[in-house]
């Protein structure tokens, strides 16, 4: 179901303080106009109507209105998705109600429904069965999709109440009868989980998943909690869980329709061949605005034009409302009205991401939005998926690598070196658990299970498999020495260029004014945290005497280029000109036309420097950097050319600055030496090594992927046309474009013929690297504008391009790629809010060849976001360290493993700066009257019971939680997070966290060891003994664990 309707006006109106008056706007007395009350009264007896007649803009004001008056379910036909999330948009501007009955979209012809589109049919569908009433928005072809009966989803459909008694077995049983899957963590629909007196449920038609905590057959609490974090955030009062499974939708026989009352009246947004009425109202769209898109040059005509219409609206006393996205957008709009003598007063303002407007002859109204003004965004993609549909794709690519590994992975242990994982083992005649670990020669290590935090997972960037170290041996050792004294180097070296920068004085531009503010505000997206943080380290920079040299990394379309745009815009600001770099000329186009489009309202002259220009715009181009009058130039390596001269440039911008050369990085270090350089690299580094160069490589991370965006949908099949022809039509139906990656250039004029035959009327391009480079260019600009429905390429194809239009990729023999390549490939798709896909073909032999089964399981088990593409994301970001520190760093990398190598090199930079080495002093905590694991005897415990966590796995998981806690905050952050998801702690469990506080307390304090020794307690710092003023040990005089624990963690307050 859609977001509530959004509440853009308070009591129905728009309030804004004018010069004069306060005025407001009453979108009521419109919906509820006399000329539209007569069309409901046509409408309301139902039957099929058309809308095509009016401007999509007004599709939705005379549908809002129609639902307002009518108070009825509506259903809207729309003749695409993106059409149905033009009108949701519109809809929510004019305060209606409105739910979306997607399609299902199956991805093979074996594949099941996607469960998230699954979940919002269900949705939609409950919600009708519970008297909504507003607009139904979907498709012909979502209607045509089977859906069980209404009174079967009625029927298979389970209330819970706190309070009330349920048999938790039965239900459990019922649940997985109906399809749900018993797993040990809850993260999908479709799937339940059972940890002691806590369920996790996560019903079909869900947004969030429940989690139920049981005394008996009584629930005691339910509360909603994140798939990500698996942390609780809502009570709730009552939930419902779908019985229906994906067999009852399969096998359904019901429609949309059979929800639906029997005079539901339906809209058309695009009238069927059948003959059906249309609309008898008069609309009109703002044809004087509709510029084509990047006809800079008619620009000042158009506005000349505008200006001109708004006067004679003002004159004849229209209604005029202008929408703008933001607050930004409003002041900027207002102060250029004024000052072209437009009486503002006469205008209200309002706050709605509509992209365009629409006039009302018969009732004097005009609507205005910003975007169509300005001539901005309006290809702006609208999702109405709220955050869950970001979520997986946040977690893979921010979180940390799960650390449950399996048997024959590559680990680390600290003081050891690299061996293999070989699970966990029970000791004979004991119940400690151990963490069995093999070294060169078969060698065994039996780690306890608490000391799990010595071994992470190897990760070294090569493909190479790394050499087992030997139990008691000396390589180790010395690839640690070796590794410690190469970051030393490097940290010196870096923190030398530094220092020498530090005494250069370059410009120091000005503090931020209103125009930057006001520009900054008119950003129609939502900035995440990271990229507001690149931001102000940006602007720090610009406005210190020392010039700036900073790196900001982040994937394609993670907002780099915004952070760049602001600080040209404060350089133009500042009174200086601004240079962009980009490696090839389409990037440097589709920066140019980004540039345009947002200083589209400010006196800001941008120019485009290529091989496409011709000469006498070249001729006029370069007088105009040397004279000044152009701000900003967006060019390839023509820029670097010898006569090009800039008349006071005071920043450059290098995008994609990994794929130049490092001798013309370094020629242009050194010619740009006092001018402020802002770097974009789009390999992604890992934060590890992020957080390790603070200090000596001025470095900002964008990690963070925006709103609204998709986990990519990833299907292992064996080739089959079949597939391929409806991946294709999928996509071009829904509006979008296909890359077809076939990586062997002998053939692929093969395959171009292929596909022509199977999809004749498609428009393929073929791209390579044995091109020529401005024919390659040339096709993927002709694909980046959109005319090429599918593009033919190898794995040449350039990474940095931005096309949120292509939302399929189709990669022909992927076995033939490593996981890493996959990785890399398939984002290529995935970056606009489109739901996307990415199909990995292999041979048929392969899926009947029994020696190549693991492989293909391998493949569809890496085919998600999960561990696998965790790691090749990782060996990735270890690839872009290679390309930051340099290629002799990369086999320090290998040697010791990624982690290890981030933790010497933060230590080395530490060092050299003068600072203290952020790490606790390693406190052992040894307590005689506390056991680790069961014994017997009158001793407490101090463990994790296999009743409180039944997995190993998780055992394993929070031992290291607790080992790696640096503070008592983190401490009980993890205590609430186990109470949540496993239940009140036991007593040993409590007893293990008693255990961690007194050791964060003693190492804050820098004592290294604590032991008691019956009634003593032994407290060791610097190698000696601390005594009391009577020059004897602390006494514990009591004699249970909870007082003592109390009476130790008062004698470390002491000391």
């Amino acid at each position: 179901m859609a977001p509530s309707p959004s509440n853009h006006w308070n009591n129905n109106t728009i309030g804004i303080q004018g010069k004069k008056k306060e005025m407001t706007f009453s979108p009521t007395k419109w919906l509820n106009h006399p000329l539209l009350r007569q069309q409901h009264k046509r409408l309301i007896k139902g039957g099929n109507w058309s809308i095509e007649c009016l401007p999509t803009s007004a599709q939705s004001f005379f549908l809002a209105s129609f639902i307002a008056n009518s108070h009825l379910p509506t259903l809207v036909i729309a003749e695409s998705i993106k059409k149905v999330n033009e009108l949701a948009i519109g809809l929510e501007c004019w305060g209606s109600p409105y739910i979306v009955f997607p399609e299902i979209e199956p991805v093979s012809m074996e594949s099941l429904p996607d469960p998230l589109l699954m979940a919002e049919r269900l949705r939609a569908a409950y919600s009708l069965l519970n008297f909504f009433s507003g607009a139904i928005l979907t498709t012909e072809l979502a209607l045509e999709e089977p859906l069980p009966s209404p009174s079967l989803l009625q029927e298979k459909r389970f209330r819970i109440v706190p309070g009330k008694t349920t048999d938790r077995f039965a239900l459990i049983e019922r649940l997985i009868e109906a399809g749900y899957e018993r797993v040990d963590t809850v993260d999908n629909r479709g799937q339940l989980a059972v940890r002691g007196s806590i369920v996790d449920f996560f019903s079909w038609d869900g947004v969030f998943p429940l989690r139920t905590e049981w005394e008996g057959n009584q629930i005691i609490s339910l509360r909603q909690f994140h798939p990500i974090t698996q942390r609780s955030f809502k009570p709730l009062e009552e939930a419902f869980l779908s019985l229906i499974n994906a067999e009852d939708i399969s096998k359904g026989k019901a429609s949309l329709y059979d929800y639906l009352p029997k005079m539901t009246t339906i809209f058309w947004s695009k009238a069927p061949e059948v003959a059906m009425p249309d609309i008898d109202i008069h609309f009109e769209s703002h044809i004087l605005l509709d510029a084509p898109k990047g006809d800079w040059f008619h620009q000042e005509r158009r506005w000349e034009l505008f200006l001109s219409q708004l006067t004679q609206w003002i004159e004849k006393k229209w209604e005029i409302v202008i929408f703008v996205n933001n607050e930004g957008e409003e002041s900027r709009l207002k102060e250029i009205l004024s000052n072209q003598g437009i009486g503002i007063e006469s205008i209200f303002f309002s706050k709605s991401p509509l992209l365009k407007g629409f006039s009302w002859p018969a009732a004097k109204l005009a609507i205005l939005t910003d975007a169509e003004i300005f001539g901005r965004y309006q290809n702006q993609k609208i999702c109405l998926r709220n955050q869950e549909t970001n979520d997986a794709l946040e977690k893979y690519l921010t979180g940390e690598i799960s650390e449950q590994w399996k048997d024959g992975d590559y680990v680390v242990h600290l003081q050891h070196g690299i061996c293999r994982f070989r699970g966990i083992k029970s000791m004979d005649g004991t119940n400690s658990e151990m963490i069995e670990l093999e070294f060169d020669q078969k060698a065994k290590l039996f780690v306890p299970i608490d000391q799990a935090y010595l071994i992470s997972r190897y990760i070294g960037g090569t493909k190479k498999q790394p050499k087992l170290d030997s139990l008691g041996g000396t390589r180790w050792l010395r690839a640690k020495i070796a590794t410690e004294k190469a970051v030393s180097d490097l940290a010196e070296r870096m923190l030398k260029i530094n220092a020498e920068r530090e005494v250069l004085e370059g410009f120091s531009f000005p503090k931020d004014d209103h125009w930057q503010r006001e520009f900054e505000e008119s950003f129609i997206y939502e900035e995440t945290a990271d990229q507001l943080k690149a931001i102000e380290e940006t602007k720090r920079d610009m406005e210190s005497k020392r010039p700036m040299d900073r790196l900001i990394c982040g994937d394609v379309g993670f907002g780099k280029t915004e952070v760049a745009i602001r600080a040209i815009f404060k350089a133009v600001m500042g009174g200086k000109q601004a240079a962009l770099l980009a490696p090839t000329t389409v990037l440097a186009k589709q920066h140019f036309q980004t540039l345009s489009e947002r200083f589209a309202d400010y006196p800001i002259q941008t120019a485009l420097l290529c091989r496409l220009i011709k000469n006498s715009e070249e001729k006029e181009i370069l007088a105009g950097l040397k004279n000044g009058s152009i701000d900003v130039v967006i060019g390839t390596h023509r820029l670097l050319s010898a006569d090009v001269a800039f008349k006071d440039l005071g920043l450059i911008v290098i995008d994609e600055e990994q794929r130049f050369g490092v001798l013309q990085k370094e020629k242009w270090k050194d010619t740009f030496r006092l001018i402020d350089v802002l770097s974009l690299s789009a390999t992604p580094i890992p934060r590890t090594l992020y957080l390790a160069l603070a200090g000596a490589r001025d470095m900002s991370l964008i990690e963070t992927p925006p709103p609204n965006r998709y986990p990519i949908e990833t299907i292992v099949s064996a080739y089959d046309e079949r597939i391929i022809r409806q991946a294709i039509e999928r996509e071009l139906n829904r509006g979008g474009q296909v890359y077809f990656l076939h990586n062997r250039i002998r053939t692929i004029e093969k395959v171009a013929s292929r596909i022509k035959s199977l999809l004749p009327s498609v428009k393929i391009a073929i791209g390579h690297g044995r091109m020529k480079k401005s024919e390659l260019e040339e096709v993927m600009e002709s694909f980046v504008n959109g005319q090429i429905d599918v593009l033919l390429a190898t794995s040449i194809i350039e990474n940095g391009l931005d096309i949120p239009n292509a939302n399929t990729i189709i990669i022909d023999r992927a076995d033939l790629f490593g996981l890493a390549d996959l990785y890399q490939l398939r984002g290529r798709v995935g970056r606009s809010n489109q739901k996307a896909y990415a199909y990995l073909l292999l041979p048929r032999d392969l899926f009947i060849q029994a020696d190549a089964k693991k492989r293909i399981k391998a493949m569809q088990e890496h085919s998600q976001l999960g561990v696998g593409f965790q790691i090749a994301l990782r060996d990735l970001e270890i690839r872009g360290a290679g390309n930051l520190l340099g290629t002799s760093q990369s086999g320090h990398i290998a040697s010791v493993g990624f982690e290890l190598y981030c933790k010497l090199l933060k230590k080395a930079v530490q060092r050299l700066q003068g600072k203290e080495i952020d790490t606790l002093t390693d406190c052992k905590v040894s307590l005689d009257f506390l056991l680790p694991e069961p014994g017997g005897g009158r001793h407490a415990l101090a463990f994790i019971p296999f009743t409180y966590m039944e997995r190993r796995e998780e055992r394993l998981q929070a031992y290291r939680q607790l080992a790696e806690a640096l503070s008592i905050g983190e401490l009980e952050e993890i205590k609430k997070g186990w109470k949540d998801r496993f239940g009140a702690w036991p007593e040993p469990v409590e007893n293990l966290f008693s255990i961690t506080e007194i050791r964060l307390i003693g190492a804050a304090k820098g004592i290294e060891r604590i032991e008691s020794d019956q009634d003593k307690l032994k407290l060791m710092r610097h190698r000696e003994y601390l005594f009391t003023a009577q020059g004897k040990f602390p006494r514990l005089i009591e004699s249970d664990t909870k007082t003592k624990i109390m009476q130790i963690k008062k004698w470390l307050e002491v000391f």
